[in-house]
């Protein structure tokens, strides 16, 4: 897809995930991921409110992508984010981990982590301009059922998620990302 014919991610709302957009969700992991949730696992955490946050890129009722952090103690794990492979490069993943940057903030979680598969450069780009700085390797972590050449995952943090500059840098990052 040209440039000049990619969407703009500024067309797309964020909002926050409805069990009725399940089926959207889903089939975007089977386009981008080789082991995707199960139906039953994510409607499970749509009900565990407490714990998880997610949210949909909705153009004029088509789901382009999605987003998910769960929280843990007082961290804030981002479990996914997915963006349809002909809505890529558009910004759309920088406006969706963005939300969960700042639902991590608005909540007072200390940190943030993922795990993202080695070879993902074009994602672990996108982490770098948030903030989120390697930490280590999970060997052989991308294993799915379907996924016969394990990968390993690059462990990735952000600490100063408490600091004033944090959500201007979250700011800069979706805007650099709506530019590109």
């Amino acid at each position: 897809m040209s440039a000049s014919s990619r969407p703009v991610a500024a067309e797309v709302v964020l909002r926050p995930m409805l069990e009725a957009d399940a089926g959207a969700v889903l089939d975007i992991d089977r386009q981008v991921h080789l082991d995707p949730w199960s139906p039953d696992f994510l409607v499970g955490q749509l009900a565990a409110v407490d714990r998880w946050h997610h949210v949909v890129a909705d153009r004029n009722g088509d789901i382009v992508g999605h987003a998910a952090l769960t929280v843990v103690a007082d961290e804030g794990h981002v479990a996914t984010v997915s963006v349809r492979p002909d809505e890529q490069g558009a910004g759309t993943g920088g406006r969706l981990l963005g939300d969960l940057c700042r639902f991590a903030v608005e909540r007072g979680l200390a940190a943030l982590t993922l795990e993202v598969r080695s070879s993902n450069r074009r994602a672990i780009e996108l982490y770098r301009r948030f903030g989120f700085a390697p930490a280590g390797v999970r060997p052989a972590y991308f294993a799915g059922v379907q996924d016969e050449t394990a990968e390993d995952a690059l462990v990735m943090w952000v600490h100063d998620i408490a600091e004033p500059a944090f959500l201007g840098r979250v700011e800069a990052a979706e805007q650099a990302g709506a530019m590109a």
